[in-house]
C-alpha cells in the first residue's frame, strides 16, 4: 500500500472516529424526554461537589450519564455551579441544564431549604422547622393547636374541616401538610408561611383528585393514606391494602392496623408492643376496642400523594387480613388461619420484622 493510500485509509479513519465522537455527544447533551413538561425539583446545597450534583442529575433521570456531564464541564471551562434549588425538566439538554446551574438561579445566600419527608409526623416536622429556622419546637405545636389559626385554615382550604377540631385529635393538621422540599426566604421565615405553603402543595395535589372523593369525606381518605403509608411499601400495595381496609369495614371488623397502636401510644416503631397496649382503648388505635367498622379519628402520619391515590383508588380484593416482613415483601389471606400460618411462616424463615 502506498503512502498516499495510507495517508487516505488514516484519515478516513479519523473521519469516523470524529463522526462517532460527534454522534455520542449528540446522544449524550440531548434531552432524556424532549415531550415531557413534568417539572422535577433538585436542591443543591452550598458546598456540594460537581461530583455530587452530576450524580443528583442523573438520579434524578436529568442526564444520561454523570461522567460525560463532568466532561462537559470541563470542554466548557465550567468550574462553579451555584447552590439553590431548581426545578429542571427531562425536555432540557445538557447544556440549558448547565446554563441554569451556573446562573445560580439567584442564589441568596439567606435562603433555606427545609425537607419534609413522606411517612413522618406532625411533631416530626416540628423538628424539622424548629432546627432551620428562628422557632422553637414548641412554637410550632402551639400555632399547630392554635383553634383561631385552624379556624382560618378551614375558611381557606377546602379539603380542611370542623373534623380537625376533634378534641381527640392530637395534631389537627397531622396528614395535611405536604412532604416535600421547600425553599424559604431565610430563617426568620413565619411558621404560618411554612404551614400555608405546604397546605398549597397539598390543595395542589388534591385538585385533580378532589372529583374522586366520594364514599368517605376528605379527612377520612387522609386517615386511611396515613395508614396505608406506613404499612405499605410502595403504590401497588398500599392499593391491595386499601382494598382490604375496606373490606374489613365493610364486615364490621377493626382495621388492626398496629402503626396505629404506635401513633395513639405516641411511641416509636421500634420495638414491639404488649398484648395490653394493642388492646389500649383510644380513638386512634384499630387494635383496641370499641374500634369494629370504624377509622381512626384522624391521619397518623403526613402521607404523600400515592397513597391519598391509593386510598382513593383502591385495588379491589376478597382478602381480610395481610401481613408484612422484615424484607418489605406483603402477604395476603382470607381467614385469620390463614394469616396466623403466614405468620408463623416468616417468623419460621426468620423474617418478622421484630427479629
Amino acid at each position: 500500500m502506498t503512502k498516499r493510500n495510507i495517508l487516505v485509509v488514516f484519515l478516513a479513519f479519523l473521519g469516523v472516529c470524529f463522526i462517532a465522537l460527534f454522534c455520542v455527544y449528540q446522544v449524550f447533551t440531548s434531552p432524556i424526554d424532549k415531550k415531557s413538561t413534568a417539572d422535577i425539583e433538585i436542591v443543591i446545597p452550598s458546598g456540594m461537589t460537581t461530583n455530587n450534583i452530576s450524580k443528583l442529575l442523573k438520579n434524578k433521570d436529568l442526564i444520561r450519564n454523570d461522567f460525560f456531564f463532568r466532561v462537559f464541564l470541563k470542554l466548557n471551562h465550567i468550574s462553579s455551579l451555584k447552590a439553590s434549588t431548581y426545578t429542571l425538566q427531562k425536555s432540557m439538554s445538557m447544556n440549558e441544564i448547565v446554563q441554569i446551574l451556573e446562573s445560580g438561579n439567584h442564589y441568596d445566600p439567606n435562603v433555606i431549604n427545609i425537607t419534609f419527608k413522606e411517612g413522618e409526623n406532625f411533631t416530626d416536622f416540628a423538628q424539622e422547622i424548629a432546627k432551620n429556622t428562628k422557632h422553637s419546637y414548641e412554637e410550632v405545636i402551639q400555632l399547630g393547636k392554635n383553634s383561631t389559626y385552624l379556624n382560618q385554615l378551614i375558611q381557606k382550604y377546602w379539603f380542611l374541616t370542623e373534623e380537625i377540631l376533634d378534641p381527640n385529635i392530637y395534631y389537627p393538621l397531622e396528614g395535611y401538610l405536604a412532604p416535600n422540599t421547600y425553599q424559604f426566604k431565610s430563617k426568620e421565615i413565619e411558621i404560618s408561611e411554612i404551614f400555608e405553603t405546604m397546605l398549597d402543595q397539598r390543595e395542589k395535589e388534591m385538585e385533580k383528585l378532589k372529583e374522586k372523593l366520594s364514599t368517605y369525606t376528605a379527612h377520612q381518605y387522609f386517615t386511611i393514606a396515613s395508614m396505608l403509608e406506613l404499612e405499605g411499601t410502595n403504590s401497588k400495595n398500599r392499593k391491595m391494602i386499601a382494598g382490604i381496609f375496606y373490606n374489613r369495614l365493610a364486615n364490621n371488623m377493626n382495621l388492626g392496623s398496629d402503626v396505629t397502636t404506635y401513633y395513639a401510644l405516641q411511641v416509636p416503631m421500634t420495638s414491639d408492643l404488649t398484648t395490653n397496649q394493642f388492646n389500649t382503648e383510644n380513638p386512634y388505635n384499630t387494635r383496641g376496642p370499641n374500634m369494629f367498622g370504624k377509622l381512626p379519628v384522624g391521619p397518623i402520619c403526613n402521607p404523600s400523594i400515592s397513597s391519598i391515590q391509593a386510598s382513593i383508588s383502591p385495588t379491589e380484593n376478597d382478602y381480610l387480613f395481610f401481613v408484612a416482613d422484615k424484607n418489605g415483601n406483603v402477604f395476603y389471606t382470607k381467614t385469620n388461619e390463614e394469616h396466623l400460618q403466614k405468620v408463623q411462616e416468616i417468623k419460621d424463615k426468620g423474617d418478622w420484622i421484630w427479629q
